[in-house]
């Protein structure tokens, strides 16, 4: 084990070895990223009994985390697991991680047209009847693409669903007509076979206000209505329950809101990933646990842990985390407290993150605490708990991440170590 700051201790010994001498948080180098076994445990099981209660599936984004042992707590049946329907992806590559993990219904929330892909896709469902992959197609164009990728010789039809899309959004066709002429050439396909409807609200809104509500809202209703349309012209093949699909992890109350109630014959799939690691930036905000669904909200289940290394000018520590660490695309990351000093987290209150360089984070504290002198409580040497924004832009960069059982503990224990594969 010679991951990015595992300690030396590790070097040589197996991940259940290292696990058996029982480390704690303070046995690692910094910069360290941690994730929080209970918090896990408790945002799984807040997402599985809403979405029972919505009457919708999951199937959670395993891009958010790439990491196979986080899937399995998606996958397995209640109440050790969430109990998933399936597992969202977004690359055929993605795809291929998650079969060799053996995870047996993938969706793919997103066009194919890489003949690499979509032959491997055809070979596995040829050998593998009980495995299911479904992908996206937002134009005919996409259509004509993926069937020359494949050839005349499929032995079982690839399962493709429309997207549709917004003015100003993403993929995903961009109206009704349009929709209906991708639904068309799937069903008449030789190689093809329509699934279903689906598409992603997020790309269309941005904050948790009246008018961003109103037009996620407008988009699921023309979501159904297309989903009703392919219906009524006959396109779904006989017999076949279709999938509507949407739901990122910003609005996913909105979805189990509106789409049960207008596609009462078709699966409502629900794909939100960053529920099961949180943050405390930007999903915070916006998530509606807590917000519109009950008042228990969703707990961020990483933090980076890092060391001052500096203090050059007063009021400003250096510390030893950066862009190679962390995440900054959604917002910098936020001091917390001081490792293993709860009673000494005044020194950072007012503080702030003021930019991130590849292996710094410059840390502002407050004006009162500097006024004070308590800012040289904060001293070199000391670490500090990171609060973060955006796991997807994280845990890619930890290819090896410690589980604490409490990240609140004085000195976390180390219970588990969760591989990713980005």
């Amino acid at each position: 084990m010679r991951d990015k700051s595992f300690p030396p201790s590790a070097h040589g010994l197996t991940r259940e070895q290292f696990l058996a001498t029982a480390p704690r948080r303070s046995d690692f180098a910094t910069p360290l990223l941690t994730l929080d076994a209970g918090a896990m445990v408790h945002n799984v099981a807040r997402m599985a009994d809403w979405a029972q209660e919505a009457g919708v599936l999951l199937a959670p984004h395993g891009k958010t985390t790439m990491a196979p042992a986080l899937w399995r707590q998606l996958l397995d049946p209640r109440p050790r697991g969430a109990g998933a329907w399936g597992l969202t992806l977004a690359t055929a590559w993605q795809a291929q991680v998650g079969r060799a993990h053996d995870v047996r219904r993938i969706l793919i929330a997103n066009e194919v047209v890489d003949p690499v892909g979509l032959r491997w896709i055809a070979d596995e469902l040829a050998a593998h009847p009980d495995v299911e992959i479904l992908s996206w197609a937002d134009g005919v164009d996409v259509v004509r693409a993926m069937e020359a990728g494949l050839g005349a010789d499929v032995r079982r039809p690839l399962a493709v669903m429309v997207e549709l899309g917004g003015a100003g959004g993403r993929t995903g066709a961009r109206d009704r007509a349009a929709a209906l002429a991708v639904a068309e050439a799937i069903a008449a396909s030789p190689v093809l076979q329509l699934a279903g409807v689906g598409g992603y609200e997020g790309a269309l809104a941005h904050d948790a206000g009246d008018a961003a509500i109103a037009r996620v809202d407008a988009y699921l209703d023309e979501l159904a209505a297309v989903h009703r349309a392919i219906g009524e012209a006959g396109l779904y093949p006989e017999g076949a329950r279709p999938v509507v699909t949407a739901g990122g992890s910003a609005y996913f109350d909105r979805v189990g809101a509106v789409l049960p109630a207008l596609c009462p014959d078709a699966d409502v799939v629900v794909r939100s990933g960053a529920f099961q690691i949180h943050d405390d930036g930007f999903y915070a905000g916006i998530s509606p646990m807590g917000r519109t669904i009950g008042d228990v909200p969703f707990r961020s289940a990483m933090h980076v842990w890092a060391r001052v290394l500096s203090h050059p000018e007063p009021g400003l520590a250096l510390l030893d985390c950066g862009r190679r660490d962390a995440s900054f695309d959604e917002g910098l990351p936020v001091a917390q407290r001081i490792a293993g000093r709860a009673s000494d987290d005044v020194v950072l209150a007012g503080s702030r993150v003021t930019a991130l360089n590849d292996q710094h984070l410059f840390l502002r504290l407050g004006d009162d605490v500097v006024a004070s002198g308590a800012a040289e409580r904060l001293a070199v040497g000391d670490v500090v708990r990171l609060g973060l924004s955006h796991p997807c832009t994280v845990l890619d960069k930890w290819r090896l991440i410690p589980v604490v059982a409490d990240a609140d503990a004085p000195d976390p224990v180390v219970v588990d170590a969760v591989e990713t594969v980005f």
